[in-house]
């Protein structure tokens, strides 16, 4: 099962961090660590805007490139709706039955469109928003929530006043340089997900479960889990933005003998039609892997 929560002191509010002098002061001695350079290296490889935000939850090392820098979350955001669902309900009220019709159907929506007519249990939505990132429950998960300005408002109850959830899918994947709406910093995403399946957000059996779902996730065996070592055991939820390449992970990571990582790696491309790259994803968390081993 998963570890005890963290206590709240140990898990400093990720989104307010930058503000303080002393982080200041860390951001530059880490200027000279090698996966400063290794990181840099990956941006002109891939020709790409790279942000990474790690830390290792047990000796609070960290690994940061932009990690202060908006990027469009994409579908990273699925797990935040999942764990402020949770929140919400408790595993007990997860047998709820939503309903929802065929008009309700977004693209990319592999689960919910064979259920129309009889609707799916909350858990059952939750299940295809993280596992299968399918689209129509993450918007049935926001309209629980209240729609996306509800998730906005409990994630700043955890701390995050940096991300900006205001429209659902798929307006919420067309992000474009410049436009604020439906970002984050990874520094604040990291944050989150660590708040929800490792700190006290949520009870043993709620973070249980959303831990499951992470683990058990079927999209993202080329991003994180193919840059880091064999044994790490990866929770992640993957992003894919519509233009510019956009192309996210965010993952809790358990190593064996050692406590868990955290880490949100983001990144776009320079043309609007560019694809995005796995490789890239890839390649930055096996440099995080070997900055934090």
């Amino acid at each position: 099962g998963p570890p005890a929560p963290e206590t709240p002191a140990a898990k400093a509010p990720a989104a307010k961090a930058p503000a303080s002098p002393s982080a200041g002061a860390a951001g530059r001695e880490a200027a000279a660590e090698p996966f400063v350079r290794e990181l840099e290296d990956l941006e002109r490889k891939f020709d790409a805007r790279l942000g990474v935000y790690a830390v290792d939850t047990g000796t609070g090392r960290e690994v940061a490139h932009n990690d202060g820098e908006r990027f469009p979350y994409a579908s990273t955001f699925k797990a935040l709706a999942a764990g402020a669902v949770l929140d919400k309900h408790s595993l007990k009220g997860m047998d709820k039955v939503v309903t929802y019709s065929r008009d309700d159907l977004v693209a990319h929506s592999p689960v919910t469109e064979k259920h129309v007519g009889t609707g799916m249990t909350l858990d059952e939505l939750c299940e295809a928003a993280v596992r299968f990132s399918d689209n129509t429950a993450a918007n049935l998960l926001l309209d629980e929530l209240g729609g996306p300005r509800g998730l906005d408002a409990v994630l700043e109850e955890i701390g995050d006043d940096v991300t900006r959830a205001e429209r659902r899918e798929p307006e919420l994947s067309r992000w474009v340089p410049g436009e604020t709406r439906d970002t984050t910093t990874p520094r604040a995403l990291a944050g989150d997900l660590r708040a929800f399946v490792l700190g006290d957000v949520l009870g043993k059996d709620e973070r249980a479960r959303l831990t499951k779902w992470l683990r058990t996730n079927v999209t993202g065996d080329d991003l994180i889990r193919a840059g880091v070592p064999g044994d790490w055991v990866v929770g992640d939820k993957t992003g894919t933005g519509s233009f510019y390449g956009a192309r996210n992970d965010i993952a809790v990571v358990w190593r064996p003998g050692a406590a868990p990582v955290v880490m949100a790696i983001m990144s776009n491309r320079k043309e609007r039609g560019a694809e995005p790259d796995d490789r890239l994803i890839a390649e930055a968390a096996s440099v995080v892997a070997d900055a934090l081993s």
